[in-house]
């Protein structure tokens, strides 16, 4: 948990209560990213919008303020403001599903606040480089409507937001079949977005 900071939202003397709590794993089950290597494959599930991320900048660029989530856009096929009140997805479960399929889940990475380029080398290793395909993951229609309506560089939006990709696991090339068949059995859709590759330092390469 954190002290989020929420520039518009708060007024003075308003603060947030944040709480956390604590769990227990066994050693020989933790996820080891040390354990990555060239060749790895690059999983991503698919986020269901904006999720709670980045809405400081969402509210600025449609000035929420002054109204308008009552309007509608052709593209979202509902208001903005249902479009932006869609529940965050959880993916407690097809993570588990892959952990009972016998898949060795090498690294997994929740991508929040920070975009892809802040969460994604979290989940690396020294010397390894995720290279990500982005026309491999459908982007939801709020994004391409937040990046016109803000005009704001596509790095920007990949640096802010998921984008469509909600939490990015990555397994060994030969599991990659595996994880995705198990993922789809769990009622969740899975797509392969990138591999591992060597790099001189860990970090991530939108292509």
């Amino acid at each position: 948990g954190e002290t989020a900071e929420m520039p518009g939202f708060y007024s003075e003397d308003e603060y947030d209560l944040a709480g956390f709590s604590v769990g227990v794993v066994d050693k020989s089950k933790i996820l080891d990213k040390e354990t990555m290597q060239e060749g790895d494959v690059l999983i991503a599930l698919p986020s269901s919008g904006v999720h709670s991320n980045g809405f400081s900048l969402v509210r600025k660029v449609f000035q929420v303020e002054k109204g308008g989530l009552d309007r509608r856009y052709a593209d979202l096929g509902q208001t903005l403001g249902e479009t932006l009140l869609t529940p965050t997805r959880i993916y407690v479960k097809p993570v588990l599903a892959l952990l009972k399929a016998g898949v060795r889940i090498r690294s997994i990475s929740h991508i929040t606040g920070g975009g892809f380029y802040e969460n994604v080398p979290r989940m690396l290793p020294a010397g390894i480089v995720a290279k990500i395909e982005k026309a491999a993951m459908p982007v939801p229609p709020v994004f391409d409507l937040i990046a016109k309506t803000g005009k704001i560089p596509e790095r920007d939006m990949y640096n802010t937001f998921n984008m469509g990709a909600g939490l990015i696991l990555a397994v060994a090339a030969e599991d990659a079949s595996r994880a995705v068949a198990a993922i789809s059995a769990a009622g969740e859709q899975a797509y392969v977005i990138g591999e591992c590759v060597n790099g001189a330092e860990k970090g991530v390469e939108l292509v």
